[in-house]
């Protein structure tokens, strides 16, 4: 039996992948800055210690005796709405290497870390893990590219066994997006970001925990894996999508551009892990 600590459990991401990995027959420790309130992954009967990735000492304390330590720890709420960005850069920058200290000093041989695949913001050309970014013209944006390139960085120097995970703008149940989206088209809000015509690189929130629990079992060792549903697709075509499967009116252009355009593939987790997104492309995750 491998036991895994997961920080950052109580987000969405770890809220999918808790039971997973429960499931799968892995001794799991959830670790979350407020115990009192983490009832789901109490629920998914697991055990739940606090640690915060900026307390050292008792993140230390609670990873001793794991044999992986996987870090989803974030400032970002779902759907971004009301998310402290620049906490964020300040968690990918100055706690991740906390986080690795930490497991250092537990004795925890093998680390997993969520990253992003938006560091590949190449336009409308494919991109893989080893496309250089291109500016997205966000200052939010490209600033969080930035703290996450330099959470690699972090991650690929230290003396640990590591393996990245770059997903995809997540969607699908608790991470507000798709919601959001729905009930913006049905109020006849629905905007296209500019117009329409970037890419957005998916991945549906099962099929990322999916994929976690595929990296904990595999081989694959100090590499950067992208995981999404390998078909990009416009935001045209997938607000497009939103509105049409429920009869509103297609979603006029002129919206905010949160994000740069990006189109990455996903052949490499694909073939590392052993694994297939259940949701191949946005009309099969967005079905309603």
């Amino acid at each position: 039996m491998t036991t895994i600590a997961v920080l950052g459990a109580s987000g969405v991401y770890g809220r999918h992948l808790l039971p997973r990995l429960a499931l799968a027959g892995h001794d799991v420790r959830a670790l979350v800055r407020s115990p009192d309130t983490a009832h789901q992954p109490r629920a998914s009967g697991v055990d739940v210690r606090a640690a915060d990735i900026f307390d050292d000492a008792a993140l230390a304390k609670n990873l001793e005796g794991c044999d992986v330590a996987i870090n989803l720890a974030t400032a970002l709420r779902d759907n971004g709405a009301g998310s402290d960005y620049a906490r964020n850069d300040a968690v990918r920058r100055e706690g991740v290497p906390r986080f690795l200290a930490a497991c250092v000093q537990a004795g925890v041989p093998r680390v997993i870390q969520q990253s992003i695949s938006m560091i590949h913001t190449n336009g409308a050309d494919w991109a893989d893990e080893d496309t250089p970014s291109s500016p997205t013209g966000n200052p939010v944006a490209d600033a969080a590219n930035d703290a996450a390139r330099d959470m690699e960085a972090a991650v690929i120097e230290s003396p640990l066994d590591w393996l990245i995970l770059r997903g995809g703008l997540f969607y699908g149940p608790g991470t507000g997006f798709d919601d959001a989206w729905f009930a913006a088209a049905r109020a006849g809000k629905l905007r296209l970001p500019g117009d329409g015509s970037g890419y957005v690189s998916l991945v549906h929130i099962a099929d990322m925990a999916a994929a976690t629990v595929k990296a904990v079992e595999s081989d694959a060792s100090r590499t950067a894996l992208i995981v999404s549903d390998g078909a990009p697709a416009t935001w045209a075509e997938v607000f497009g999508f939103v509105a049409a499967s429920i009869g509103a009116p297609p979603p006029a252009a002129g919206g905010r551009l949160g994000f740069g355009s990006w189109r990455v593939r996903n052949d490499r987790a694909r073939n590392a892990l052993n694994w297939r997104p259940v949701y191949g492309d946005y009309r099969a995750g967005l079905t309603r």
